[in-house]
């Protein structure tokens, strides 16, 4: 992708999100982050945001419900596979969230834009590095099917930054924090250690990304008056399809900015 001087972030942002190809959907983040940290994107301008119904995906993998995707049963290479699967459709639907509130909100300072281009970023390069396992697997993205779940919350939150933050970092990619010590014992225990190493790279980073999602999440709770805890445990309940279950990876989250006060609420004690 060719960027030139003082080129609209937004617009940029935008043709990323509508970005179909693998390749294309990589690069695109790189290329921005590059740009942005050499000085030649503005803020000024630019149409305001559209709804995106569907934002740019190859046509495989299948989008289906999921109570119909296939069983991850790690004690076959096949579910190796369709494990690796499930995590790179993660990513690749990761980039397109965090591009989506760089294209979105508008009117923040510029450091939520530097902090949402690395999250696009990282997580594209964590696509390449999990696609590329799955390839040593055999298989590639879009031969198993994958559901819609991600993008399903970007829509419901894409009337507010602040429920943004708070349902996608602080929850969604939480939760990630949340399963990936599992995940990775289970894989240490089929003798993938190259996959496990790929674990730990994503929850070093994921930490960044939930530590993002906290930072904004409070400073817009201060910008509107509103108490954050109280703000935090509303939007579960309004959004979410009741309590949040264990496991909780405590320390994770702990690092990634959640008070004792939330994290004693998650675990049913406050």
């Amino acid at each position: 992708m060719s960027l030139m001087t003082t080129m609209n972030l937004f617009e940029l942002a935008h043709n990323a999100l509508l970005a179909c190809d693998p390749d294309d959907k990589v690069a695109q983040p790189h290329a921005l982050m590059a740009a942005w940290q050499a000085g030649q994107l503005s803020l000024d301008g630019g149409p305001a945001p559209k709804p995106i119904p569907v934002p740019g995906r190859p046509p495989r993998p299948e989008l289906v419900l999921p109570r119909e995707l296939p069983q991850r049963k790690l004690s076959s290479p096949e579910g190796q596979a369709i494990l690796f699967h499930v995590l790179t459709h993660i990513e690749f639907n990761a980039i397109n969230l965090a591009l989506d509130a760089v294209y979105r909100f508008r009117v923040m300072p510029a450091e939520f834009y530097h902090d949402w281009l690395r999250v696009a970023d990282e997580e594209a390069s964590h696509f390449t590095m999990l696609h590329g396992h799955l390839r040593g697997l055999g298989k590639a993205y879009g031969d198993y099917p994958a559901h819609n779940g991600l993008w399903e919350m970007a829509l419901k939150t894409a009337h507010d930054a602040m429920v943004r933050m708070a349902l996608v970092p602080r929850c969604l990619e939480a939760r990630g924090l949340d399963v990936n010590p599992g995940i990775k014992a289970r894989l240490l225990a089929v003798g993938d250690q190259a996959g496990a190493e790929a674990l730990d790279v994503i929850l070093r980073d994921e930490i960044g990304h939930v530590t993002i999602g906290n930072r904004w999440f409070l400073y817009l709770c201060e910008q509107r008056g509103l108490e954050p805890m109280g703000t935090y445990q509303g939007l579960l309940d309004e959004y979410m399809a009741g309590p949040l279950r264990p496991p909780f990876h405590i320390e994770a989250r702990r690092e990634a900015g959640f008070t004792e006060e939330e994290l004693a609420y998650l675990e049913g004690v406050g």
